[in-house]
């Protein structure tokens, strides 16, 4: 009996690391050689893997890392506005994580205490205050803060199996579920 082929489309895939470690993008390819059945079916936009400096139209948008500066949230919203399905990947897009420990500081005083005045730093070190560089938030939010997020894989970093199970069923149409057992801390 022949095989047939596939011959639906492939889903178009962004994904972005914003405020966090991009350990969630690592987990992403531990999916190891599971990777080649996924590629048949997705096509990837704006990632760590191409060269695609701005989303444009995808189905599905992985979002990593929470908003602790103006660009991160200029980046989610091109996210939300060209991803039919924006997802929130891992501790630090769900609820901060790690870098919004720094919320109970004050981020002036942060940038004092960092660029002036430390052992080693010329004399009279300045905050650098070039255009180019986004402006930090007074605090760190979760992305959900910000845009609808359609779905959550939670985990710091969510495993690859985690990933996979979200991602087969989104290419599949179907409502993603979680198995708690695929959740982890580590």
């Amino acid at each position: 009996m022949a095989q047939t082929k596939d011959i639906r489309p492939r889903l178009r895939m962004a994904t972005v690391s914003l405020a966090g470690c991009f350990g969630c993008h690592m987990s992403l390819l531990d999916i190891d050689e599971r990777l080649f059945a996924l590629a048949e079916r997705v096509e990837f936009d704006r990632s760590p893997l191409t060269d695609i400096k701005h989303c444009g139209p995808c189905d599905i948008g992985l979002i990593e890392g929470g908003l602790c500066n103006s660009e991160n949230v200029l980046v989610l919203r091109e996210f939300r506005e060209h991803c039919k399905v924006l997802v929130a990947v891992g501790a630090c897009a769900i609820n901060g994580g790690l870098p919004a420990q720094r919320n109970h500081l004050d981020v002036g005083d942060i940038l004092l205490d960092v660029y002036r005045g430390r052992p080693g730093l010329a004399a009279g070190s300045q905050v650098p205050n070039d255009p180019e560089l986004p402006l930090p938030l007074a605090h760190v939010h979760p992305i959900h803060e910000v845009v609808h997020i359609d779905h959550f894989l939670p985990g710091c970093p969510p495993s690859a199996d985690a990933f996979l199970a979200l991602l087969t069923a989104l290419i599949e149409g179907r409502p993603p579920h979680t198995d708690p057992s695929l959740v982890r801390f580590d």
